[in-house]
């Protein structure tokens, strides 16, 4: 009976610091917003934290607040990135490579990560072919840097992720972590465009909805949010309050993603959603399936009304947004916005200089040439076959390979195919200009268990 209650308690206690997580952060937002500088203050404070509760943890935790950091940050990149908090653009994919370094020292790597080692030494060549081809209009350090600083962050995330092992209620844990500063951005977002009415301008990606930043990114990490509360609202909603506090910041954030009319985000969270309910419903027995139901059923209705509500708002642009049509309902001829023509020319460096590529960031300085200005990739695939030439093949193989590998393996996590769907959807519709995709498919290689009850022993039983 002792050992129920303590459980109990705890259980309740988990459910309560996550509800005051989720307020704290909805006041974050609006102190973002309206206290100037706090956006500063906010970012210090947090980079500060989790290397501190990294160093000063016992041995046993510090995985954990390694996680936790990195999914902190990572999640926060574009609100720092948007409210002028961060140190500098590139800055989250430097912190999530220095906490797992971290990590590294105290922990350690599982000897089998060894494919990840031959990743990022595959990266280097790039190096070396870009110092030669990379003409002076661009500058050398800092071209190279942006366009290898989401590879490495990936090959880094991957090394220290692999084969550790947490529990499942530590990666919800994990996962809820990524939510809380993806909530704190919804406010803002709310607070600097309260009406997406004013703003509408056509059915391309609207800035001003996105507060000011890029809509690509801001509906990426928005996407991500989604998912985050789905995960919260199936697994760990156990009250009518839970659940239905889930569904309210689900709908918010939902239409807030919409609102930026950049698609790649929410398509991408919609894949994730659903790789995650088939891997969830598949592993469930009768009695948890029903409950399953039941909660897609109540997710189904409140994900209709979000659409119907953001219809309302947009004067029906964002139906035509979807389906390919602009603001007179026109089609348009291309669906991907240029991003095909991008993948063709890059494709084309691939086979122009097979061996090694033309070099890290150099298909940038041919645009640049050719056309007179400067377009970054949108896809991480065809700019790592350019520039990486045949070597990129090899580190596209290991990238998609390795994680199916474990899999056949490891079969506890929950959440694999749905970060691995979020790492391979974000790459093709945003290349790697946030950190989220390489950290997140790092956490599709962690090896995910279930605690076992422990019986309680017979005398126990008698002296209770």
């Amino acid at each position: 009976m002792r050992s129920t209650k303590k459980q109990k308690k705890k259980y309740h206690f988990t459910n309560d610091l996550y509800v005051a997580l989720v307020v704290l952060h909805l006041v974050l937002g609006g102190c973002i917003y309206g206290i100037p500088g706090f956006s500063k203050l906010y970012f210090t404070v947090v980079c500060f934290y989790f290397i501190f509760k990294i160093i000063v943890a016992p041995q046993a935790d510090k995985v954990m607040w390694v996680l936790f950091g990195c999914a902190y940050l990572s999640a926060a990149e574009s609100l720092f990135r948007m409210t002028g908090g961060g140190l500098f653009y590139e800055f989250s994919k430097y912190y999530i490579i220095l906490l797992v370094l971290l990590g590294m020292f105290y922990t350690g790597v599982s000897g089998k990560s060894y494919p990840y080692f031959i990743y990022l030494i595959l990266l280097l060549p790039s190096v070396l072919v870009a110092s030669i081809n990379l003409g002076f209009d661009l500058n050398f350090r800092t071209s190279v840097a942006f366009v290898l600083s989401g590879p490495v962050c990936l090959g880094a995330s991957a090394l220290y992720c692999y084969d550790k092992k947490i529990n499942q209620e530590q990666l919800l844990q994990v996962v809820a972590c990524m939510s809380f500063p993806i909530l704190a951005m919804m406010v803002y977002l709310f607070l600097y465009n309260p009406s997406i009415k004013e703003v509408l301008s056509g059915t391309g990606s609207n800035h001003a909805a996105s507060g000011g930043f890029g809509p690509n990114q801001v509906s990426t990490l928005l996407g991500l949010g989604m998912v985050a509360l789905i995960v919260r609202f199936f697994m760990k909603s156990p009250s009518v309050f839970l659940k239905g506090l889930n569904l309210i910041l689900l709908a918010l954030l939902t239409y807030r993603a919409l609102i930026t009319f950049s698609r790649g985000g929410v398509i991408a969270a919609v894949m994730m959603i659903a790789g995650f309910l088939v891997v969830l419903y598949a592993q469930s027995r009768f009695k948890r399936r029903q409950q399953i139901i039941f909660s897609f059923v109540l997710l189904l209705a409140g994900v209709l009304l979000t659409w119907s509500i953001t219809k309302n708002q947009t004067n029906g642009l964002i139906e035509n947004r979807y389906v390919n049509k602009d603001a007179l309902g026109r089609e348009k001829e291309d669906l991907s916005t240029g991003r095909v023509d991008l993948f063709v020319r890059e494709f084309e460096g691939f086979i122009n200089h097979p061996f090694l590529g033309v070099g890290a960031s150099v298909m940038k300085q041919v645009r640049l040439e050719e056309e007179g200005n400067i377009v970054a990739s949108h896809n991480e695939v065809s700019r790592i076959l350019s520039e990486h030439g045949m070597l990129g093949v090899m580190i596209l193989l290991i990238l998609i390979i390795k994680p199916l590998s474990f899999r056949g393996q490891h079969k506890g996590n929950v959440m694999f195919y749905a970060f691995l769907i979020f790492w391979f959807a974000t790459i093709n519709h945003s290349s790697m200009r946030i950190a989220a995709p390489g950290f997140i498919y790092g956490l599709a290689l962690l090896r995910v268990t279930y605690d076992k009850k422990r019986p309680v022993p017979r005398q126990q039983l008698i002296e209770s």
